[in-house]
């Protein structure tokens, strides 16, 4: 016990020290929210890392679809690897950097209303990520309850309320350098626990070919095939291809996850950015996802719902049970590191888009830096408050509305944001009015499909697949209704040989030469 409440201690004193020491680059909004558009590749991935895997996935959606699909789940760490990660590094990283830093744009409203010329949008957009990210940020705190009752007795008010606290204190003090600092440590911590953890509840049952037979001697319900948990694509391939779609494609369209590029140094930057979070997504979602696969081996142990179906979030805490204190310690550190970094990014998100693009020249006209830092420090306070009140109602309560509000969250925001986003970087024909219909689509299709929940019977039976439909119902909105509709003029810069990280860099060096040589005709 001493062992871990002294990892927690040091962990919890690392993370307001770090917010203490970045204080200083909070000193602008630029600074605050991007942490001066001159963070390095390392901290970069890692931030991303952190940010997309939270303790939703690691006890949430582990559990959830190991039980479901086996150790097919695997899939869905290996989509968040090349889809989530990769391909979102490559194809977005460098066009959203440049064009951000060119039209100034600090969150992604800002960015809709300067890219479309349309305050509209620009307020529509805050008002989207309003709504549905804050219940997102109370979904982070999920899972904490089991891990911190098995560890050391704590109620899970404290372990929510305490969380909620240190966010606070790292993330108010120090912006975003604070967070991208605190989610590279945590990063590490994660990629150990993972790492150890696999090592070891595999080791328990046998081995990696003694749990595979063992879970191959498994029946799956609804299908006859022969060991269906061990099978490629599990029992329920479609339903799985759901799932990769929803959690892979979605980080394209979240305003948490995209804000990462906004940050980043230009030039080569990018390029390795984008191998340390594929990697990172590799051990940390593939290792989640696969661990989860062997769930089924602690049926008899998992704790059951009134309908006979097992509590999804249990199934992880379950498989922890028997590991040794010292890891059960790294388990813990693991698993705040995960919902720390995720919220610290949410709230960040939440509190400088409320302040950027509804607050200033809307409520208040003229807002100086200092006031504007001012004020997202105030609604990163509430936010944060706002986020844990949730948590614990929902925890206390038989409220479904509000779980099912942070189930559909992330397919809404994606849902709405992925097309005008990805298009708005390449295309220079991209209308404002295939942009509302993909805000009105996403979030129509996503909530009108809850509600259709809730009077009986879904459109789309499963939220998963409703929200990954919305992802690509949004891909072709836009450029069709564009076709009809009057596009807005922009100059996007065209596709070459040479990419665009390495144009970015040439800019960068023929900078660096031009300075060198007016410093040196100044000398002379």
């Amino acid at each position: 016990m001493i062992a871990k409440i002294c990892m927690v201690l040091i962990f919890v004193g690392v993370a307001v020290g770090v917010g203490i020491y970045c204080r200083q680059s909070t000193t602008n909004v630029d600074g605050f929210v991007l942490g001066g558009r001159n963070v390095g590749p390392w901290m970069s991935a890692f931030a991303y890392g952190t940010s997309y895997f939270s303790a939703v996935v690691f006890i949430g959606y582990a559990g959830q679809f190991g039980w479901k699909y086996g150790i097919a789940a695997t899939w869905a760490g290996i989509g968040n690897a090349i889809l989530g990660s990769l391909l979102a590094w490559w194809v977005l990283g460098p066009r959203t950097r440049e064009m951000t830093h060119r039209l100034g744009a600090t969150t992604m409203p800002e960015f809709f209303g300067k890219r479309y010329d349309s305050k509209g949008l620009r307020i529509a957009a805050a008002a989207i990520i309003f709504v549905f990210l804050i219940p997102y940020t109370a979904s982070v705190y999920n899972g904490l309850s089991r891990l911190f009752g098995m560890a050391f007795g704590l109620p899970y008010e404290w372990c929510v309320i305490g969380m909620a606290l240190i966010t606070c204190v790292y993330v108010v003090v120090g912006g975003y350098m604070a967070t991208v600092m605190n989610d590279f440590l945590q990063g590490i911590v994660m990629l150990l626990g993972i790492s150890g953890v696999i090592a070891v509840v595999i080791g328990d049952n046998g081995g990696f070919m003694g749990a595979l037979t063992t879970l191959s001697q498994i029946p799956a319900e609804g299908t006859e095939m022969q060991g269906a948990f061990i099978s490629m694509f599990g029992p329920d391939p479609l339903n799985l291809l759901g799932v990769v779609i929803l959690t892979s494609l979605g980080t394209w369209g979240l305003p948490q996850m995209v804000q990462k590029f906004y940050a980043i140094k230009s030039g080569p930057a990018v390029k390795q950015g984008a191998i340390i979070s594929t990697l990172f997504a590799f051990v940390v979602a593939g290792g989640s996802y696969f661990l989860g696969g062997f769930g089924r081996l602690y049926g008899s142990q998992v704790e059951m719902g009134p309908n006979g179906a097992p509590v999804y979030d249990s199934i992880v805490p379950t498989m922890l049970s028997t590991l040794p204190d010292l890891l059960i310690g790294l388990v813990i550190v693991l698993v705040l590191s995960a919902s720390m970094s995720t919220l610290s990014s949410l709230v960040l998100t939440s509190s400088s888009t409320l302040t950027l693009d509804l607050i200033q020249g809307n409520i208040v006209k003229d807002m100086e830096e200092k006031k504007k830092i001012r004020y997202m420090r105030v609604l990163l306070l509430v936010f944060v408050a706002v986020s844990a009140a949730i948590a614990l109602v929902q925890y206390h309560s038989s409220i479904t509305f509000i779980a099912q509000l942070m189930g559909i969250s992330w397919g809404a925001l994606a849902g709405a944001f992925l097309g005008p986003f990805l298009w708005g970087l390449y295309s220079g024909k991209v209308s404002k009015a295939a942009v509302w219909v993909s805000f009105i689509v996403g979030v129509s299709l996503t909530t009108g499909n809850m509600l259709l929940g809730f009077m009986g019977t879904p459109l789309i039976a499963s939220p998963i697949n409703c929200g990954a439909i919305a992802m690509v119902l949004s891909l072709i909105i836009v450029p069709v209704v564009s076709l009809f509709t009057k596009s807005v003029p922009f100059d996007v810069n065209p596709p070459s040989v040479e990419g665009a990280i390495d144009r970015e860099y040439a800019k960068e060096l023929e900078s660096e030469h031009e300075a060198d040589a007016a410093q040196e005709g100044a000398t002379a």
